[in-house]
């Protein structure tokens, strides 16, 4: 399955669990909505850390002394999941005046590890265009088919970043799944999944950022 070749380590970590259901692999996630001087929204800055699981194989065979490793020696890796993401649209659908707003390939990508060898990945999505703020900018990060589980931090999950004064963030959650929904979630379910069924969208926040 293409999907499982997204994130290096998706396909290595649910085999080796036998995981029969969706998702595989988790991911929290902190953006920063990027502004330039003069006041149009360029872009979205995000760091995603992987869930416990994932980060240990990423992280398998490296550091030294029990340490979590370096930039450095993720970097590969770092390479490997932007070169991936390029194919998925970086997981970020924005819109503006219910028009998609599309990006650019990813910048400033790099892979860090915590004391705790939690990884995360780090990088920059300039827009294709630069927006005004002044009509609603909004962005949701979401795995069509929920192979991957994106949900935003609980605290401060979405700032602004060089954002003139009075600009503000507000965040739409989900509506909760009903039980039909909860009962499908299953290994069989996605595999069978239509095209453009895009189940992940219905689980995912949408940030809306309003300028005056």
């Amino acid at each position: 399955m293409k999907r499982r070749l997204l994130l290096f380590a998706a396909l290595a970590i649910a085999a080796s669990t036998g995981a029969q259901a969706h998702p595989h692999v988790w991911v929290a996630v902190r953006s920063e909505v990027v502004f330039g001087p003069d006041g149009k929204v360029t872009g979205v800055r995000h760091a995603w850390e992987f869930d416990e699981m994932y980060s240990a194989f990423a992280v398998q065979g490296l550091g030294k002394d029990g340490k979590p490793p370096t930039r450095e020696e993720l970097a590969p890796l770092a390479r490997t999941n932007a070169e991936s993401l390029a194919e998925f649209d970086y997981f970020t659908y924005a819109k503006q005046n219910n028009a998609k707003a599309g990006f650019k390939p990813a910048e400033n990508i790099y892979l860090e590890a915590n004391d705790k060898k939690i990884v995360t990945l780090h990088f920059f999505l300039p827009l294709e265009t630069p927006v005004q703020a002044s009509k609603p900018f909004s962005f949701q990060v979401y795995d069509p088919t929920y192979f991957v589980s994106f949900a935003l931090e609980k605290k401060d999950p979405v700032k602004l970043s060089g954002a003139r004064s009075g600009c503000s963030v507000s965040l739409v959650e989900p509506a909760p799944l009903v039980a039909a929904d909860n009962q499908k979630l299953s290994e069989a379910f996605f595999q069978n999944m239509s095209p453009g069924a895009n189940f992940g969208m219905k689980l995912a926040t949408r940030a809306i950022v309003a300028c005056p």
